[in-house]
């Protein structure tokens, strides 16, 4: 399947990019090949074949012995805050109402 020039304008239309003439003339032929591969695609039978969300099969990767710890004591914590104030750490206004 081969793109026209209006098509590829279209595209980048709807992308909002703008293109130059070359960039239209390259484009054209790189996403007419692209649709091509799909077109090669979907001629493959696919019949029985179940729908995946990944092409990897994926296994938990915690460790058996990963257990929760305790938390951090929030002192020593907080000893390490420029500024302190109170429980909290002291940090600089970003945004004023």
């Amino acid at each position: 399947m081969s793109l026209s020039k209006e098509q590829v304008e279209h595209i980048a239309r709807l992308a909002r990019v703008g293109l130059s003439d070359d960039d239209i003339t390259k484009f054209s032929e790189q996403l007419s090949e692209i649709l091509g591969y799909f077109e090669r695609l979907r001629q493959v039978d696919t019949e029985g074949v179940p729908p995946t969300a990944h092409t990897l099969p994926l296994h938990n990767v915690w460790r058996e012995d990963d257990q929760p710890e305790p938390p951090l004591d929030k002192e020593d914590v907080l000893a390490n805050a420029p500024v302190r104030e109170g429980d909290y750490f002291r940090v600089k206004v970003i945004l004023e109402e």
